[in-house]
């Protein structure tokens, strides 16, 4: 059978979805790689592109916690290899039509430095007693917060699903 173009491209819209911390290297990538893994099992890898970054330089070019590296493979979610913490910038705005802070402290950074107002992760959680996602790096509750992640990123992917018609 001989196929034809007909001069017509199929505009395939692709959501951007930011996940962001105070380091980049505990929570959001956790959250990056969580909301991965779930976007791709519905195969929609090819309709949402996910990142995460910090709001504080102090550990740009790092690769995760080790904490965050452990609960990651223990519930046997890929963390890509080449992931490295990355600061956010104001063109992430304009790539990224979901971002999502995991703290209100990260929040109120990304208000005070870029004039944005974003959403925290756990507004899209059902069944919540809190909307912050507490920072391991200090209390080591890594697992909490892949509870809270997990969580937080099942109600986004229905929610941007719903909205984005996908």
């Amino acid at each position: 059978m001989d196929f034809k173009k007909t001069g017509v491209e199929e505009n395939i819209k692709v959501v951007g979805v930011m996940f962001v911390c105070m380091g980049n290297i505990c929570r959001s990538p956790m959250a990056e790689a969580v909301f991965q893994w779930m976007v791709d099992q519905q195969s929609l890898s090819d309709k949402i592109k996910v990142a995460s970054s910090a709001v504080g330089d102090w550990h740009i070019g790092e690769r995760p916690h080790p904490g965050t590296q452990a609960v990651l493979k223990q519930n046997h979610i890929p963390l890509n290899p080449q992931k490295r913490a990355l600061l956010l910038r104001p063109p992430h705005f304009q790539q990224y039509q979901y971002m999502l802070a995991l703290d209100r402290e990260v929040s109120d950074n990304i208000q005070h430095i870029f004039s944005r107002q974003v959403k925290r992760l756990l507004e899209y959680a059902p069944d919540t007693d809190t909307l912050d996602v507490p920072d391991p790096y200090y209390n080591h509750k890594f697992n909490l917060v892949y509870d809270l992640v997990t969580t937080g990123c099942i109600g986004l992917l229905e929610k941007i699903k719903e909205v984005e018609g996908l």
